[in-house]
């Protein structure tokens, strides 16, 4: 019985050898092969890296199959691993070709500079390529498609025709559909990815913005901006030019400290009712204060939505903005109150004041401080809040981290009931306006539109800074004009920073700055150009003053070309 067991043993283990040899005999004998190691960076015209580029590699003429396709990173750089038979180098013929869409694809470009490095212990041998190249644009179907819908963008804006937040959230949708739908059948109509959507969104701007709306709405229940107003009229005692000359300097300061729309949010209401006490048409101080609020919101990081999205694109400090900025827009805002001194001057001398000390009183009862307790906390937390604006930089910190670190401190101190603030308080429509327009920018920036309108820039330049100023600044300002200057900055920001990049002497940063000087000092020169005016002229109308595009126009076109000259020789006799 155990011979048998032991029989049966052996039978076994001689099966499982015999097949463990036939399965070692069948498997392919690995046959010695050549290596080849290409590597390099793709950019494009502008010299900016091409990500995502795919490449097709062939031997004389037969093209290779790969394990893995080869595609740039991020910074357009590669390394690909291609197997060859042995023997193939270094007398076959190895050419790449490189296709991306929007781009043109390349002819097939010979690898003439193959080194052989070393033979692995394999006896294998590995062969060595650098290839770089540049792409150039083509104009796809999805060049076409991105730019109707920048254009169409622009266009229900400035007209009104949609709600801007909608405008920008139709552009998008109709962007990414169409990137999903007929992308995904021809590569020609693909215009972004729904991953680089998501990354042309500059968060930074969006926290930003959120934190500063909580700060703001929590410091507004204080009532301290119409306690500034009524300690204004205080002040001037019923001289109504040095009261609009008050009310311009304050709209201006609070405007620099927190957001432009926001202060004539809460500085209308108290200018209407002292005006109405005086017999004067409110217009002839809602004009000039809104005016001084987009020029006082010029000087900061945080005082217009247009410098905040230079400063987060940039990488610019709210001490830098404060440093080149603020002085010329002081400059600015002593020129626009002379001018509307001297424009209303027959409307303010014909203003009665009947009983200055009961009107002081009225407003003194009316416009008091509501919390002190609150306004200290408020105080406290905003003036930590700007020191850590100020020191951001030094730290390697975003701006918006600074802003929700005041914003979360405030909550907490204050007591203040968080859902109603981010219910009542933060602007959405806002912040998904600016969401959507950033995708639809970062369309237009992966098809080419961008890059065109930067060559062209720099054409008309002819690569001289001064022109590049004086086209930057006074472009920027008249199309702010025309549409909102928050969609027109979005579009110019990569324009700017490839003219900072290739024209000499702009390293400075000094295209920035006009940039900026342009985009939110133009914004004053239509009622559509800033959200400031906007809001201003809408309030207007709701408490009995209407004020009509062209009258807007009238009163506020000419003091804009006046501020935008004044930034103009700013630029080019002090900045550089």
């Amino acid at each position: 019985m155990r011979f048998l067991t032991h029989l049966i043993a052996c039978v076994v283990l001689f099966v499982a050898l015999a097949a463990v040899t036939e399965v070692r005999a069948d498997e392919p004998v690995a046959e010695p092969s050549d290596l080849l190691l290409v590597f390099g960076t793709i950019t494009n015209s502008q010299g900016n890296p091409v990500k995502e580029a795919e490449f097709e590699f062939f031997v004389d003429g037969r093209k290779l199959e790969v394990e893995e396709e080869t595609t740039t990173s991020a910074d357009g750089v590669y390394e690909a691993e291609i197997a060859l038979p042995r023997g193939t180098l270094p007398g076959g013929r190895v050419e790449v070709k490189v296709r991306r869409p929007s781009y043109a694809a390349t002819d097939m470009i010979t690898l003439d500079n193959v080194v052989r490095e070393e033979v692995d212990g394999s006896g294998n041998h590995v062969y060595v390529a650098h290839f770089s190249t540049t792409l150039a644009r083509a104009l796809t179907p999805a060049f076409w498609i991105a730019a109707a819908v920048l254009l169409g963008v622009y266009v229900f804006i400035a007209f009104d025709l949609l709600h801007r937040t909608l405008a920008a959230l139709v552009g998008a949708s109709l962007i990414l559909f169409i990137s999903y739908t007929l992308g995904a059948f021809d590569p020609s109509y693909r215009i972004i990815s729904f991953e680089d959507a998501m990354g042309a969104i500059d968060q930074n701007v969006i926290f930003l913005l959120m934190a500063m709306m909580i700060i703001v709405g929590v410091t507004r229940r204080t009532g301290v901006f119409q306690w500034l107003a009524y300690k204004s009229f205080q002040i001037a005692r019923g001289n109504i030019f040095m009261l609009t000359t008050l009310l311009m300097v304050v709209t201006a300061v609070v405007s620099a400290l927190l957001d432009n729309v926001t202060t004539m949010l809460l500085l209308i209401p108290v200018t209407i009712e002292i005006c109405v006490a005086l017999k004067l048409n409110p217009v002839v101080m809602l004009v000039p204060e809104v005016f001084a609020s987009n020029v006082g919101g010029t000087a900061t990081l945080i005082g217009d939505p247009p410098n905040i999205m230079i400063g987060s694109y940039a990488g610019l400090s709210f001490l830098d903005f404060v440093q080149h900025l603020a002085l010329v827009c002081l400059i600015g805002l002593a020129a626009s109150t002379v001018y509307y001194l001297l424009w209303f001057r027959s409307s303010y001398m014909a203003a009665r004041v009947d009983d200055v000390p009961a009107m002081i009183e009225r407003l003194r009862q009316e416009y008091r401080i509501k919390d002190p307790r609150l306004l200290i906390k408020c105080g406290i937390v905003l003036a930590i809040t700007i020191f850590l604006f100020v020191v951001h930089g030094a730290l390697g910190m975003e701006p918006s981290v600074a802003a929700m670190a005041g914003a979360a401190l405030l909550l907490v101190i204050s007591k203040v009931y968080i859902v109603d603030m981010v219910e009542k308080e933060v602007e959405w429509p806002t912040l998904i306006f600016f969401m959507m327009l950033f995708i639809v920018v970062g369309g237009a920036e992966e098809t080419g539109i961008i890059q065109i309108i930067a060559e062209w820039v720099r054409e008309m330049s002819g690569g001289s800074l001064e022109i590049a100023i004086i086209m930057i600044l006074w472009v920027s300002a008249i199309f702010s004009a025309i549409i909102d200057n928050i969609p027109f900055t979005a579009t110019m920001l990569p324009v700017v920073a490839y003219l900072t990049g290739t024209i000499p002497g702009a390293e400075n940063g000094v295209l920035w700055w006009a940039l900026a000087l342009g985009a939110c000092l133009g914004g004053n020169g239509t009622i559509i150009g800033a959200s400031a005016n906007v809001v201003t002229v809408g309030m207007a109308e709701k408490a009995g003053y209407p004020i009509s595009f062209v009258e807007y126009f009238r009163m506020a076109f000419v003091p804009m070309l006046i501020t935008v000259a004044i930034a103009n020789v700013w630029l080019l006799l002090v900045m550089r």
